[in-house]
């Protein structure tokens, strides 16, 4: 199986309780996911996550912190897929569908509703307020 690193930010609104979503165009039918994709070659797991926010919802974020880690093995596809998902923050730009070829809707939606999306255990609502993270640094390049 072919690993695939796939990013996602998680973008709260904590006076509604609302988490941001996209939802994508698939082979068979349409799915809700946060905001991201794969990583691209030659860029981190944040630089990633930046720029795929950016081209499905026109939005400019900052990444906080990594918020969790999860793994699913795709075999359709023969993909080992690891999901990186980052807490972030918006900073700029304009809500919008960027990428009409791969993505239907952009929209907030209700914490509880949106969870069965995720790849991540159940509680978000419960880990931001606690301020959960995981520890994450990119070491840039090693030689040797």
């Amino acid at each position: 199986m072919k690993r695939v690193d796939v990013v996602y930010v998680l973008l709260w609104d904590e006076e509604s309780e609302n988490i941001l979503m996209v939802k994508n165009y698939g082979e068979k039918e349409s799915y809700y996911t946060l905001p991201g994709g794969a990583v691209e070659e030659g860029e981190t797991l944040e630089q990633g996550a930046i720029r795929e926010v950016r081209e499905e919802t026109g939005l400019e974020v900052e990444l906080q912190h990594l918020f969790g880690v999860s793994e699913a093995f795709f075999e359709e596809r023969g993909h080992h897929v690891i999901f990186f998902t980052f807490l972030g923050k918006i900073i700029g730009g304009e809500m919008g569908i960027l990428s009409p070829d791969e993505i239907e809707e952009v929209a907030w939606m209700n914490h509880e509703a949106a969870e069965p999306y995720l790849y991540l255990p159940d509680g978000v609502k419960e880990r931001i307020k606690a301020n959960v993270s995981i520890a994450y640094d990119h070491r840039g390049t090693v030689s040797g």
